[in-house]
C-alpha cells in the first residue's frame, strides 16, 4: 500500500472517529486507562525521559556546553548538506515552541491545576531535553535529501527508515496527526489566542457594544464579532505571505524575530520579579510544597495532585513539544554530517523555552497575586460546592473576573509593570502576537513535511491553503474546543515517536559514545590544519 493511500485511510478513519464519537474520544488519552491513577500518556511521556536519560548517562548535562558551541556555530561547516545552520535551525523550533505554551499554557496550567502545576512542567522539561537530544539526533541521521535539494526529516523518517519499512503504519500514523495538529496546536490555537487578545484590547477601548466588538450569536454557544473576523483575515494573511516562501524564508524570519520577541519579555518579566523580589521565595515555596500536596479541597489530595500533574505536564509538553517529534522535523534540516551535534542543540530548547521562559510567566502570575483569579483559587478558598458551580459560571469572584489564558497573563504584567507604566499589559500583547506568528509559521512547516511525507509534494499547495483557512476559524472559534483539539492530536502524535526513541536507543547510545570519542576541530581549525597540509 502506497503512502498516500495509507494516509486518505488514517484521515478518513480519525475523520469517521471525530464525527461519531466527537472531541471526547481523542482527548481521552490525557486520561486513558481511567482505572489507572496516572494515565499511560504521563507514564509513557515522563518514564520514556527517564529511561534515556539513565541510558545516555544524563546528556542534558554532561554536553551541554558542547551544544552551546555548536549553537554558536564554530563547527558550522557552510558546505554540508541541510537547509539552515545549527543557530536557525534551533530558532526555527524554538519559534513554534517559545509562543502561546509560554504566555497562555502556563496561564492556564495555573488557572485549573494551581501553582504546582509549575514544578511538573519544570520535570517534564529536564526529563524533555533528552528527549529533543534524542529524537533530534535520530531525525537527522535518516532524514532524506530530496529531488528538490530540501531535507525531509523527522519521526516519521526515523521510524521508516531506522525501524524497517514494517513500521510504515507508524510513521503514517505520526504524519497523519502532525498534520491535525499543525491544524489545532500550532494554528489555530495561535490566531485564536492573538484574535482574543486583540479584541480584549479594542473592546478596552471601544466598550464591548460597539459595532466592531458586538458580538452576535451565531448559533447557541457560538458568538462572533466583526473585530474577529478583521482579526482572522489580517492575520492569516501575513501567515500566508511567509509559509509560500518555504523553510529558507521561514528561517530568516523566525531568525530575527525569535530572539527578538523573546528578549522583550524576558526583560520585562525579569524587572517584575526584581521588583517583586520579597515574594519569589514564597512563591517556588507554593511550587513545590502544592505540587505534591494542594489543599484538601482541591478534588481530595490525590486528586488534586493527580490534577496539578496532568496540567503542568500537558502544558509541560505543550511549550517544549519534548518527545512530540515536531522539532525534530525543523531540527533535521540542520547543515551538518553529524546526527548528534544537532542533538546537542536541539536539548537546549527545552532550557530556554521552560526552565526559563515558563518559569519567568509563572512566578509573575504568582508573585503578583494575579493566580488569585483562577479556578483553582476558587476551589482552594471556597468549600461549598453550589458556590464554586455558581462563581465558575459567572466568571467573578470577589467582585473581580476571573482570567484564563493570556488575559491571566496580561494583567500579571499590568500589575507588575503599574510602578513604571500603566500600559505592561500591552508587552503582553505585542508578545502575543510575535509569538504566535512564529509558532504558526514554524508548524506550518512540520505540518508542510508530514504533509510531504504521505502525498508528495503535489499536496503542499493544498496544505498551505488548508493551513491558512484554519488560522482564519482559529481567529473566530471558542477557547475550550480549539485546546482540547490541540491537545488530543499532540498527545497521540507523541506516541510514535516515543516508540522509536525506545527501539532506537542502543543505536543512539552507540551514536553517543562514537561522536563523543572523537576530537572536535572548529571549521577554522579544519581550515588551518587543511591549510598546512597543502603546503
Amino acid at each position: 500500500m502506497t503512502k498516500a493511500r495509507a494516509g486518505l485511510i488514517s484521515f478518513s478513519i480519525i475523520l469517521f472517529l471525530l464525527a461519531f464519537f466527537g472531541i471526547e474520544l481523542f482527548d481521552a488519552v490525557w486520561s486513558f486507562p481511567s482505572f489507572s491513577p496516572v494515565p499511560l500518556m504521563v507514564v509513557m511521556l515522563v518514564g520514556t525521559g527517564i529511561f534515556i536519560t539513565v541510558w545516555l548517562g544524563f546528556p542534558q548535562i554532561k554536553h551541554f556546553w558542547h551544544g552551546v558551541k555548536v549553537t554558536g556555530g564554530v563547527y558550522d561547516d557552510p558546505n554540508d548538506e541541510g537547509d539552515l545552520n545549527h543557530f536557525r535551525a534551533l530558532t526555527t523550533a524554538l519559534s513554534a515552541t517559545v509562543g502561546i505554551g509560554n504566555i497562555a499554557g502556563v496561564a492556564t496550567a495555573l488557572y485549573y491545576g494551581g501553582p504546582g502545576a509549575l514544578f511538573w512542567m519544570w520535570v517534564t522539561a529536564f526529563f524533555g531535553t533528552t528527549l529533543k537530544y534524542a529524537e533530534c539526533s535520530l531525525s537527522l541521521k535518516y532524514r532524506q535529501i530530496g529531488d528538490d535539494g530540501y531535507t525531509a526529516g523527522g519521526p516519521m523518517y526515523t521510524i521508516e527508515n531506522g525501524m524497517g519499512r514494517q513500521w510504515r503504519w507508524l510513521a503514517v500514523a505520526f504524519a497523519s496527526f502532525a498534520v491535525i495538529c499543525s491544524f489545532a496546536t500550532g494554528n489555530a490555537i495561535q490566531s485564536f489566542t492573538v484574535s482574543d487578545q486583540i479584541y480584549s484590547e479594542v473592546a478596552t477601548i471601544l466598550g464591548e457594544t460597539h459595532f466592531l466588538t458586538l458580538k452576535h450569536t451565531v448559533w447557541t454557544g457560538f458568538e462572533l464579532s466583526i473585530m474577529q473576523v478583521i482579526n482572522g483575515l489580517v492575520l492569516s494573511s501575513i501567515i500566508g505571505l511567509v509559509i509560500i516562501g518555504g523553510i529558507r524564508r521561514i528561517g530568516n524570519v523566525t531568525g530575527y524575530l525569535a530572539p527578538f520577541m523573546a528578549a522583550i519579555y524576558v526583560t520585562a518579566a525579569i524587572a517584575i520579579l526584581i521588583t517583586n523580589f520579597s515574594e519569589i521565595g514564597k512563591g517556588f515555596s507554593m511550587v513545590v510544597s502544592m505540587a505534591f500536596n494542594p489543599p484538601a479541597g482541591i478534588a481530595g489530595v490525590g486528586g488534586g495532585v493527580l490534577m496539578t500533574m496532568l496540567w503542568g505536564i500537558k502544558r509541560g509538553l505543550y511549550s517544549n513539544e519534548a518527545g512530540q517529534g515536531s522539532a525534530a522535523i525543523a531540527h533535521s534540516t540542520a547543515k551538518t554530517k553529524y546526527p548528534i551535534r544537532e542533538g546537542a542543540v536541539a536539548m537546549l530548547g527545552p532550557y530556554i523555552d521552560t526552565l526559563l521562559i515558563c518559569t519567568l510567566t509563572g512566578m509573575v502570575i504568582i508573585t503578583t497575586g494575579a493566580w488569585k483569579y483562577t479556578a483553582f483559587f476558587v476551589r482552594m478558598t471556597e468549600t461549598d460546592p453550589d458556590t464554586i458551580r455558581q462563581i465558575l459560571e459567572s466568571g467573578v469572584y470577589n467582585g473581580h473576573k476571573l482570567l484564563n489564558s493570556s488575559l491571566l497573563t496580561s494583567f500579571a504584567f499590568k500589575e507588575g509593570l503599574s510602578w513604571l507604566f500603566s500600559y505592561g499589559d500591552k508587552i503582553v500583547t505585542l508578545a502575543v502576537l510575535l509569538f504566535a506568528i512564529s509558532t504558526a509559521i514554524s508548524w506550518s512547516y512540520y505540518g508542510d513535511r508530514s504533509a510531504n511525507y504521505l502525498f508528495g509534494s503535489r499536496a503542499l499547495n493544498t496544505y498551505k491553503w488548508f493551513f491558512i483557512l484554519f488560522f482564519f476559524i482559529g481567529a473566530i472559534a471558542e477557547l475550550e474546543a480549539i485546546w482540547a483539539f490541540g491537545d488530543a492530536a499532540l498527545g497521540i502524535m507523541t506516541f510514535p515517536n516515543l516508540i522509536s526513541i525506545i527501539i532506537l536507543s542502543t543505536s543512539l547510545r552507540k551514536m553517543t559514545k562514537d561522536y563523543f570519542s572523537r576530537e572536535h576541530l572548529t571549521y577554522k581549525e579544519i581550515l588551518a590544519q587543511q591549510g598546512s597540509d597543502s603546503l
